[in-house]
C-alpha cells in the first residue's frame, strides 16, 4: 500500500499536551489533546509540574490519536517524531535517568539569594555597559542557584540538568540530547554561536552548573536517534522511529506561521504574549537579553515578551465573563464569538480607558518596580469596556516591542502573522491591524507550533531539501485583517499621546508602592 508520510508532532505547552498528524501539506490529519493542569504550588509564586507526568501525558496523546485515525493507516504513515514544549522548565536527573525532583516551570517565581561568586573584573565590565541589574536578575531567576542555595543534596547527586525537552528526547530514545533551538532557560547558553558557552564565558561564574551535567546539542532536523523498544510500547509507535530535533515552542510557532523574513513581525498570542522577527543576524533587542536560537538552523528569533499577556484574557473570563461562558455551554457553542460580540459593544479607544499589561516586574523596561495600570475610569465604562482595553493594552505593549526590534535592527516590519490562542479572535485581529497599522493574518492551522515541528521532521527526513522549501509547501494565510483609517489614527494617537507616557509617569508611584508594601511587591 502506497501511503502518502505523515510526521507526528508533539507539542507540550502551559496548558495542554498535544500529539498532532500533520502531512506534508501541512494539513492537521489528526489530533489528540490532554488538559495539563496538575501543576504543585508548595508556596505562593512556586510552580511546579512531575516530570513522569509529563513523559505519561506526551505517551498517552500519542496512542490516542494513532487509534482515533488507525482506519487511516496513522501508525504506518508516520514517518517520524517531533518534539517542540514550552520553555525555560529544568529538572534535574541522577545517572538511573530518574527526576531528582519536579520542574520548576518558567512560570516560577521563586528567586536565589545566596549567589555564585562572579569575578570582579566583569562586574566593571557590566557596570560600564550599566547592564549590571541585567545579570544580578539573571542570577537571582537561575532555577539552578536557588536549588544549590536550598537544595545543595539534590544537586550533589545531579547527573544531567534537562529541559522539558530534552527529557522527552531522552524518554524517546535513551539519548541525553536536545535542539539547539531549544535552549531558552537560565542555562550557560552561547546564543550567538549557538552552543553551550566556551570555558571562559561569564555564565559559568553566574550559574552553579557544571559543564558535563548538559546534554549533547544538535542543529534542527537532525535525527536524535530510534524509539527505544520502552517508548514504542507506551507510545503505540514502532520501534526505531526516527525522532528528529525541532525547537521550543515559540521558535516552531514562527516557521509554523511562515514568518522566515526580517519584515514579517510573528506576534504569539499565549501564556505570554510575544513579537519577534527572524534574522540571521544577532541582534539584541535590549543588550545583554540574546535573541533566541530559531528553528530556521543559523537564524535568530530577535523577541520581546509581555509576560503573563494573554493570561490576563484568561483571568477575564475567569472573572468576568460568566454569562459569556454560560451562554456558550447552554447552546453548545464556542465561546469566543460571544466575547468577539462583548468586543463589538464599545468603540475603539474604550472611551478613555487605557490599561498597561505590566502585571510581573522586569529587568530594565518595564522596571522591577513595575506594575500593571488601568487609567481613565469614568462611569459610562462596562466589564465590557474593561475587555476591549485589555486587548488594546496587549496591542500597545507588542507595538512598542515592534519598536524596539527594528530600532535595534535597522529593518522595518511590514506585515504581521499572529499566532497562538487568541489569534482566534476576530476583533483581536482587528484590533492588532488597527494598533500596528500593518496587515494582519492568521496561519491557515492554529497549530502553529506544532507544524513548525513537522516542518523539521520533514527537513531532517529529506522530505523537503531544505527549510524554505518545507515553509513554502507547508504553511499559507488563512483570514487576513486590513487596518481601518480611522481606527489606525485614533490608536495611534493615544500611543503616542498617552500609552508611551504612562510607564514613566507611574513609575515613580510602583517604586512607593513596593517601599510601602514590600511583601506584595
Amino acid at each position: 500500500m502506497n501511503l502518502d508520510p505523515w510526521m507526528l508532532s508533539l507539542d507540550l505547552g502551559t496548558q495542554s499536551v498535544r500529539a498532532l498528524l500533520i502531512d506534508l501539506r501541512g494539513e492537521v490529519r489528526g489530533k489528540a489533546q490532554l488538559a495539563f493542569d496538575q501543576y504543585v504550588s508548595l508556596q505562593e509564586g512556586w510552580h511546579e509540574h512531575d516530570a513522569e507526568t509529563f513523559w505519561q501525558a506526551a505517551a498517552s496523546v500519542c496512542r490516542r490519536v494513532l487509534q482515533a485515525h488507525a482506519h487511516d493507516h496513522a501508525a504506518e504513515r508516520v514517518q517520524g517524531l517531533t518534539v517542540t514544549t514550552q520553555r525555560g522548565t529544568l529538572v534535574p536527573i541522577d545517572a538511573a535517568g530518574q527526576p531528582l525532583r519536579r520542574f520548576i516551570t518558567w512560570l516560577d517565581q521563586r528567586r536565589a539569594s545566596r549567589l555564585p561568586r562572579i569575578n570582579p573584573g566583569w562586574w566593571l565590565a557590566f557596570r560600564a555597559a550599566r547592564v549590571d541589574e541585567t545579570i544580578d536578575y539573571f542570577q537571582r531567576e537561575a532555577e539552578l542557584n536557588w536549588m544549590a542555595e536550598h537544595e545543595p543534596d539534590l544537586l550533589a547527586r545531579t547527573h544531567k540538568v534537562l529541559l522539558v525537552s530534552g527529557w522527552l528526547n531522552y524518554r524517546l530514545t535513551g539519548r541525553y540530547a536536545d535542539s539547539t533551538a531549544s535552549q531558552v532557560g537560565y542555562l550557560p547558553f552561547d546564543f550567538k554561536r549557538q552552543q553551550w558557552a566556551s570555558a571562559r564565558d561569564w555564565k559559568w561564574q553566574a550559574l552553579h552548573v557544571r559543564r558535563e551535567w548538559l546534554p549533547e546539542l544538535v542543529p534542527p532536523g537532525t535525527t536524535l536517534g530510534g524509539l527505544t523498544p520502552d517508548a514504542a510500547e507506551a507510545t503505540g509507535l514502532r520501534v526505531g522511529l526516527p525522532v528528529i530535533a525541532a525547537a521550543a515552542d515559540k521558535a516552531c510557532e514562527i516557521v509554523g506561521a511562515g514568518a522566515i523574513e526580517p519584515h514579517i513581525g510573528a506576534l504569539s498570542y499565549g501564556t505570554t504574549a510575544t513579537i519577534d522577527v527572524t534574522t540571521p543576524r544577532y541582534v539584541e533587542a535590549l543588550p545583554f537579553l540574546p535573541p533566541y536560537p530559531a528553528l530556521l538552523p543559523g537564524h535568530y528569533n530577535t523577541e520581546v515578551q509581555i509576560f503573563r499577556g494573554y493570561w490576563l484574557v484568561r483571568w477575564f473570563k475567569e472573572q468576568f465573563g460568566h454569562p459569556e461562558v454560560a451562554e456558550a455551554t447552554g447552546a453548545g457553542v464556542s465561546v469566543e464569538p460571544l466575547f468577539d460580540r462583548l468586543v463589538a459593544q464599545v468603540p475603539p479607544g474604550s472611551q478613555g480607558l487605557m490599561l498597561q499589561p505590566y502585571w510581573t516586574p522586569g529587568i530594565r523596561h518595564p522596571g522591577p518596580e513595575a506594575r500593571g495600570a488601568v487609567i481613565g475610569f469614568s462611569d459610562v465604562h462596562t466589564r465590557a469596556h474593561l475587555y476591549r482595553a485589555i486587548l488594546e493594552g496587549l496591542g500597545y505593549a507588542l507595538r512598542e516591542g515592534c519598536v524596539r526590534i527594528q530600532q535595534r535592527s535597522g529593518t522595518t516590519v511590514t506585515t504581521l502573522r499572529v499566532s497562538g490562542g487568541g489569534a482566534q479572535s476576530d476583533a483581536a485581529m482587528q484590533l492588532t491591524a488597527d494598533i500596528f497599522g500593518l496587515p494582519a493574518a492568521r496561519p491557515h492551522t492554529f497549530e502553529t507550533s506544532g507544524l513548525g515541528a513537522a516542518i523539521a521532521g520533514a527537513v531532517g527526513l529529506g522530505l523537503y531539501a531544505d527549510f524554505p522549501s518545507a515553509v513554502a509547501g507547508m504553511t499559507r494565510l488563512g483570514s487576513s485583517f486590513e487596518p481601518h483609517p480611522g481606527h489606525q489614527a485614533l490608536y495611534d494617537a493615544l500611543y503616542h499621546g498617552v500609552y508611551r507616557r504612562m510607564y514613566g509617569r507611574l513609575a515613580p508611584l510602583y517604586d512607593q508602592l513596593r517601599r510601602i508594601l514590600p511583601a506584595s511587591a
